[in-house]
């Protein structure tokens, strides 16, 4: 197998483990001098044909990862649920108005 038949593999099991909305946390990124801040929670937008995620972070930045240089991973499903949650701070009132 020739290093593009590798490149194509691997990109097409990224495209298929991280389709476009799965959201993820960024742990680290390689030496990238516009670097997005470590714990960084993002929005996969797609995955190109060589295997880069190209994400929207929480942040407003959009950056490309490369697996193998960068670490990252899936938000689990216990965070994606604290996502949904309500932020009970923001409305102290609870909807209760006086």
């Amino acid at each position: 197998m020739n290093e593009w038949d590798k490149l194509h593999r691997m990109a097409e099991r990224y495209k298929a483990e991280y389709p476009s909305g799965t959201r993820i946390m960024l742990l680290s990124m390689g030496e990238d001098m516009h670097r997005v801040e470590d714990n960084t929670r993002g929005t996969v937008l797609t995955v190109d044909d060589i295997g880069t995620l190209h994400c929207k972070f929480d942040n407003g930045r959009s950056l490309g990862l490369i697996p193998n240089e960068d670490s990252f991973r899936k938000l689990t499903e216990e965070e994606l649920a604290e996502e949904q949650e309500p932020d009970m701070d923001e409305d102290e009132d609870f909807g209760m108005k006086m």
